[in-house]
Parts: structure tokens; sequence; C-alpha cells
């Protein structure tokens, strides 16, 4: 994660506020702003130019009502350290979510905004996993941070949960999506591991600071999980679990889905068995993933990197002057990542990001026992 950062928000932020704030769905904002442009127009229109714009009675009623304390409350909260807000308008807005279906139209982002340019993949699964899924996904969420994708979860807790602490052992990036404001816990158990991910990645929200937990803002927030992903994995899941909402997001938003299969006596196996019948992608090692979205890759971090006034993070800094000094490190022994950031200066997780994608162009390649060497390119 980069230093820490002065709060970001994209223009117009107290306008864009008080449209978060007032008790519109997501589809009625976003089919305002469609309509007129900009919070500011839509907070100023007479209520026959709303209604003109396709607002309802109950979105009338919730714009001329909005609760000025649950404002002030996101205000203060933004004028923390580190604390964000990214607009579906604005320079900073991620491109994965540009195109979904009903995007959110703005997060709340407690960290490192710039995680959120990354090549990412989400891995989800069962709140009551056995401890080999736990495992599972620990381990696949380490392995693949650690070569330079981002993890994207939901925080609760099981494989979600374990997804993340994957991602922090390998000194990667992972985003963790509420389902909840900004600034609450859910589960408070996971308050401690909230606390790690906003300080090494970032967690994002599209609810303001103070909203509680809502049983219906869960499968919502999957869409964003999905959105922000290259593709979705699911290690664990009974036919009837919340990671098969996700999933199936994925796959209408064009992204892939994985499933890890299991034991046939295992209820946990059954989802993912009825997703690989339905056409995921049987996952039985994490190069099964990377030959899938491999040749994404680049574009991803090509985009990333060109994103016009998009928040810097050190791991999309990285200009072709570093990846000369990895080349320049390397030589046709095994180098391993340790040795490569005393060589070049650069973070291990910064090497790793720039490792995948070099290898994929054919600049390195893996030794059979570890480590890198210069690729035949």
């Amino acid at each position: 994660m980069s230093d820490p950062q002065p709060a970001t928000a994209d223009t117009g932020s107290d306008e864009w506020l008080r449209l978060i704030c007032a008790d519109l769905g997501n589809a009625a904002r976003s089919k305002l702003l469609s309509a007129l442009g900009a919070p500011e127009h839509i907070l100023s229109a007479s209520p026959a130019t709303l209604r003109g714009a396709g607002a309802q009675p109950a979105d009338l009623d919730a714009l001329s009502q909005i609760d000025d304390v649950r404002v002030r409350n996101a205000t203060a909260w933004l004028a923390a350290p580190n604390h964000h807000l990214l607009t579906c308008n604005g320079p900073f807005w991620p491109e994965a979510l540009r195109n979904i279906p009903d995007a959110p139209v703005a997060l709340f982002v407690d960290g490192d905004p710039g995680l959120l340019a990354m090549p990412a993949l989400a891995i989800v699964g069962s709140r009551n996993p056995t401890p080999q899924g736990a495992d599972n996904a620990q381990q696949f969420a380490r392995y693949l941070a650690g070569h330079g994708l981002a993890i994207v979860s939901g925080l609760a807790t099981g494989i979600d949960a374990s997804a993340h602490r994957g991602a922090l052992a390998a000194n990667g990036a992972t985003v963790a999506v509420l389902g909840t404001g900004i600034d609450q816990c859910y589960p408070p158990a996971n308050r401690d591991l909230q606390t790690e991910i906003a300080r090494a990645g970032c967690v994002v929200s599209e609810y303001a600071p103070g909203r509680p937990a809502v049983a219906g803002q869960f499968p919502a927030r999957n869409r964003i999980i999905s959105g922000l992903a290259l593709g979705t994995l699911v290690v664990e899941a009974t036919r009837r679990s919340g990671s098969l909402i996700t999933a199936r997001l994925a796959g209408e938003q064009g992204r892939s889905v994985f499933a890890i299969p299991g034991s046939i006596h295992n209820p946990l196996s059954r989802g993912c068995h009825q997703l690989i019948r339905q056409g995921a992608l049987l996952v039985e090692s994490a190069d099964d993933i990377f030959s899938d979205i491999g040749p994404r890759l680049s574009q991803v971090s090509a985009a990333a990197k060109n994103a016009p006034g998009k928040p810097e993070s050190k791991a999309d800094q990285a200009p072709d002057a570093d990846y000369q000094r990895v080349l320049d490190a390397l030589g046709w022994d095994p180098q391993g990542i340790d040795i490569l950031a005393e060589r070049t200066a650069l973070t291990p997780a910064e090497l790793s990001s720039m490792l995948l994608i070099m290898e994929l162009d054919g600049l390195v390649a893996k030794a059979p026992g570890g480590g890198y060497i210069r690729g035949r390119r």
C-alpha cells in the first residue's frame, strides 16, 4: 500500500454526499444521474423536472427530507486520512465497475483506492467451511496475491475471511466490500481483520457511514465484489449459498466463474459442482485460473497504469525504468523475490505484480525449483 494519503474526493463531494444520504435506491439514483447529469442538478430540480426524469413519489419525498445529521457524519468521516469518496463520473472511478449492470454510483473507500484498478480475483464461499475449505481459500489467495492479483471478498466469516488473510500473509493487495456503512463492521468478530485490511489494502462500501447491517444489502454488495474482479472463485458453497449469487452476477457481468470441486459426500461441495455443471471452470490449481485470465492481465494493468487522474498506488506506479531494474537484477540462475527486493529497492508486492506481467510477456520465467530467471524473449 502507498504511504498515508490525504482524503481523496471527486469534484462536488458535498452534493454527492447529500444525494448518497437521501433514502433513494441505487436504481433511482442512477436514473436521475443519467437524466440530469450531476447531483447538484438533481438537488436543485423542481418536482416536475424530477418526475420527468423518472422520479417516483417516494423519491421526491426522499430528496425533500435528506437527513442533515447523516450528511455531517459522512463529511466528518471523509475528512480523516485515507478516507475517500469515489464517484461514477469522476476521474478516480474503477474502470472495472463502469459498465456492469446496476453499477453503484459512488464508493466510500477506507485505505488505498489505487488498488481498485489492479487486476483482481474474487474469492467467495461458505460462512461455515470445512477446515480444508478454509485452508484452500487461504492458500489460493496467498499464492494469487503473491503473484500480483488483488483478492476481493466480502469480509464475512469463513471463506471470505480466509481469503483476505491469505492475501495479507503474502503482503499482497486485498479489497473488502462491505454490505454496511463504511464505518461499520459486520460481523463484529472481524473488526481487527477489517482494520488490518484498511491499513494494508482497502475497504469499500456504497453505503454512507452509519448505515447498519440490513439483510438485503449483502446480496446487493455481491455485484461489486464480482464487478471489481476478472473472475470469481467459489471455494465451498451449498446449492442455496449466497456465493452462487456472486457467481451468477459474475457471469452476467462477463467475468469468469471458477469452482473448486470436492467430495460428493460434502454438502458444501454441491454448490461448486452445480456451477461446474453450468459451465464454471473446474479449478485444481492456480494455473487453471491464470490460464483463463492471463490474456486479460496485461490489458488491465496497462489500463490501470494509464488511467487519467487515478489516485496512485505503489502497485501501479512502476515505470519502464523499474521493469528494466528487475531485468538487470535477474540472471540465468534463479533469484527469489527477497533477493530481487534487495537489488532493486522495490517491495515484494510491487515485484510480484511486475513479475506476473513480465512472465506473461515472456520477459521472465519461473524456475522449476522456485525463483525467477530471464525469459527467452
